[in-house]
């Protein structure tokens, strides 16, 4: 008979967590073949539009008092993440790798956008190809901007800004979050930001949504400056790494917020264009239009992406096998 010792839960602890290293590693793949594959299907039952069914039933200024109106944002908040992840959460938890390893990547794969990031980009510059008003009117799909005054320059900045700046939201920043959490990291983090997306403006909603916005600050403050390094080093060996680095310096801050302007900010030193919002910021130089570097810039955030999920890949598979080694 086995004796008991008070290092078996340990042990088991340490077997199960090692595992989940492992699985976290094969969830990222299947979750980025799966996204480049199926794309982001859009119907009332995408999970990112129940959360924001949900949101829009609290998520109304009008409701609540002046002086209320945070309080009820933060708890609303807490709330909120709660019903969308917890039950991720348990099935993580419960549910034996077989059964957890594809759904896992399905429901991720809808916490990240990829491909669908590339296909409105893209769509942006085609609608501009039929005129001037449907490069406007797609633009105003990816942005909260007065479309309507743009010009053909700004209406691409509108698109490769969106595209940019979400590389850290849609794409590094649930990764991370995957990486760490797995599948309810995933949906963690795609709730905040939802609710960020929906709430976090200085308009009427700014009580409302304060927390909201402090709170996709904090989680993605490391993502962002992970991607913007990893377009440092892609830069540098372009023999741009100078250039990058020299307007996010000058222009790093000039977009509100704390991280969205990193990247933006690389990527206009680095491929030397001008992300112009106006009245609002100019980033970067303009040496070529956008039309010209557009495709620079989709290259360039594609190799972001492949970067960081091999280095992530390989280091949770690492850490598994330092892990079963060591017996840490």
């Amino acid at each position: 008979m086995t004796r008991w010792s008070p290092c078996i839960p340990f042990i088991i602890l340490h077997d199960m967590f090692a595992d989940f290293v492992a699985l976290n590693a094969c969830l990222i793949l299947l979750t980025l073949a799966v996204d480049r594959i199926t794309g982001d299907p859009r119907n009332a039952w995408h999970p990112v539009a129940l959360i924001g069914r949900f949101i829009g039933t609290w998520g109304r200024p009008e409701i609540y008092h002046y002086r209320s109106a945070r309080f009820f944002g933060i708890v609303m908040w807490v709330v909120t993440v709660l019903v969308f992840t917890l039950p991720f959460l348990f099935y993580q938890i419960t549910a034996p790798w077989y059964l957890y390893l594809i759904p896992g990547a399905l429901f991720a794969k809808f916490c990240i956008s990829w491909r669908a990031l590339e296909e409105h980009t893209l769509a942006v510059s085609a609608g501009l190809d039929h005129g001037i008003q449907q490069g406007r009117a797609n633009a105003a799909l990816l942005v909260s901007r007065d479309t309507s005054i743009l010009d053909a320059e700004q209406v691409r900045s509108a698109g490769y800004e969106s595209l940019t700046e979400n590389l850290v939201d849609s794409i590094i920043s649930p990764l991370c979050f995957t990486a760490v959490f797995g599948m309810a990291g995933a949906a963690l983090q795609r709730v905040a930001n939802t609710m960020d997306a929906m709430l976090g403006y200085t308009d009427q909603r700014k009580e409302l949504g304060w927390w909201s916005a402090r709170a996709d600050d904090v989680m993605n403050y490391i993502p962002a400056r992970i991607t913007g390094v990893i377009l440092l080093i892609y830069f540098w060996t372009k023999g741009r790494f100078h250039p990058a680095l020299s307007v996010l310096r000058s222009d790093g801050r000039k977009r509100p917020g704390y991280n969205g302007g990193i990247p933006m900010a690389v990527m206009a030193g680095g491929i030397g264009v001008c992300f112009e919002k106006p009245g609002v910021y100019r980033i970067g130089i303009a040496e070529r239009s956008l039309e010209e570097a557009g495709p620079e810039i989709l290259k360039a955030s594609r190799v972001v992406v492949l970067l960081f999920s091999a280095f992530v890949i390989i280091a949770l598979l690492l850490l598994q096998q330092l892990l079963y080694s060591t017996g840490i």
